[in-house]
């Protein structure tokens, strides 16, 4: 399949296409003059690049993961560690929901006066809640 053939199947564009093959990720299987070709099981591959993107796992984590070989062995205690990390992420997030949700309908007559809104005050502060963003490389 030539790239844009792959773009247009898989949703993901021509230029990440490019860099992900440039980080390992996937590889072409020759050129169509200057287009780049991959095999039809590159979409599969993709899937389990945007499965483990969504999944928490930086770009260089799941080029680990993938190795080289077509059907990739899957580190089974890997993806239960990350797993246990996004129960950790999810238990902090439900903290923070719960105290926002808290703070916007407190009857105090300031955020600053609410002993809940406090302590989530002081959690941000001593960093017990922070590192709730995702990986994005």
């Amino acid at each position: 399949m030539e790239i844009s053939q792959v773009a247009k199947k898989s949703g993901v564009s021509a230029s990440t296409l490019r860099f992900y093959e440039e980080k390992g990720l996937i590889t072409s299987i020759g050129r169509q003059g200057i287009r780049r070709v991959f095999s039809p099981n590159v979409l599969e591959r993709l899937e389990l690049i945007a499965l483990g993107r969504a999944a928490g796992f930086s770009l260089e984590e799941i080029a680990g993961i993938l190795g080289n070989e077509p059907k990739p062995e899957i580190d089974r205690e890997l993806l239960l560690r990350k797993a246990n990390e996004l129960d950790g992420t999810i238990k902090k997030l439900t903290a923070m929901r719960d105290g926002l949700q808290h703070a916007a309908a407190c009857t105090a007559p300031s955020h600053l006066e609410c002993p809940r809104f406090r302590r989530l005050m002081n959690l941000a502060g001593t960093g017990a809640i922070k590192g709730l963003t995702t990986n994005t490389k």
